[in-house]
C-alpha cells in the first residue's frame, strides 16, 4: 500500500494488519496468567507491527507476515519479561513439575500419568491439577528462544533470513533441534497430542477445544500446562 506520493502508506497496512496483532495476543493469553491484560499486549503488539514496517525490507526474501508475526511476538514476550510478572514461586513450582516428571519417566520407561505425577510430589491429584493452572506462563517458551541456547544473540528468524549466508553449523542445530521437539510432541500421552494438535496447528482457542474433548476450559489449560511442561522437560536435556 502506498499514498498518492509513492511512499509506503504506514497507516493504512497498520490497521491491516491489526487483527493479526489482537490474534497473537488472544494466542498469547492462554499461555498467561489471567492478571495479564490481552489490551495491555494489543498496545505493545501495535508497537512491534510499527517497529516491523520501519525494518522490513522485500529484498530479504521473507513474507512481510512472517516477519510482522516475529516482530510482534518478540515486542510482546519483551514486555513481559521486563515487567517480571511471574512470582517467584510460580517458577519453582513449574521447575519442580519438569523435574519430577523427568526422574517419573526415567524410572518407568514413560510418559507418567496426572496421578503418578501428583503422588510422586506428595499432593492429591486435585491440588496438582490446581498447580497445572497457576504455573502458565513460567511455560512461555517458542522455538526461537530455545535456538539460542541461552546466549543473547539474534533470532532464529535474523540469523536465517538470508539463506546464503547462513552458518551451516547454526541450520544443523536448528534442524537437530526441531526433530527433537517433534519427537517430545509424539511422545505425549494421546489426548495431550489431540489437544497440541488443534491449538498450535488449527488455531482452535481453549473455549473450541473444550466444546470437542467435552470437558472445561479449565481442564484444557490444565492438560495444555501439561503437556508443555513435559515438553520442556524433555527439551532441556537437548
Amino acid at each position: 500500500m502506498y499514498t498518492e506520493k509513492g511512499q509506503l502508506d504506514r497507516s493504512a497496512l497498520i490497521k491491516q494488519y491489526q487483527p493479526l496483532v489482537r490474534r497473537l495476543a488472544h494466542y498469547m493469553m492462554a499461555k498467561l496468567p489471567a492478571s495479564v491484560e490481552v489490551d495491555d499486549l494489543i498496545q505493545v503488539g501495535l508497537i512491534g507491527l510499527a517497529d516491523a514496517l520501519s525494518r522490513y525490507e522485500s529484498a530479504q526474501g521473507v513474507q512481510f507476515e512472517t516477519f510482522a508475526t516475529q516482530r510482534i511476538r518478540g515486542a510482546m514476550l519483551d514486555e513481559l519479561r521486563g515487567n517480571d510478572w511471574m512470582s517467584r514461586g510460580s517458577r519453582k513450582s513449574q521447575k519442580e513439575i519438569e523435574t519430577t516428571m523427568r526422574r517419573l519417566e526415567h524410572r518407568l520407561g514413560r510418559s507418567p500419568i496426572e496421578s503418578e505425577i501428583a503422588s510422586e510430589m506428595g499432593m492429591s491429584l486435585v491440588d496438582y491439577q490446581s498447580l497445572l493452572g497457576k504455573v502458565r506462563g513460567t511455560q512461555l517458551v517458542y522455538l526461537e528462544d530455545m535456538s539460542r541456547n541461552g546466549e543473547e544473540d539474534d533470532s532464529f528468524l535474523d540469523r536465517h533470513v538470508a539463506d546464503s549466508e547462513a552458518d551451516p553449523m547454526n541450520m544443523l542445530r536448528d534442524h537437530r533441534l526441531r526433530e527433537s521437539l517433534v519427537a517430545a510432541i509424539k511422545s505425549l500421552p494421546e489426548r495431550e497430542q489431540y489437544i497440541m494438535s488443534m491449538y498450535y496447528e488449527q488455531d482452535m482457542n481453549l473455549k473450541e477445544i473444550a466444546a470437542v474433548l467435552d470437558v472445561t476450559e479449565s481442564r484444557i489449560c490444565q492438560l495444555h500446562s501439561q503437556s508443555i511442561a513435559r515438553l520442556r522437560a524433555k527439551m532441556r536435556s537437548h
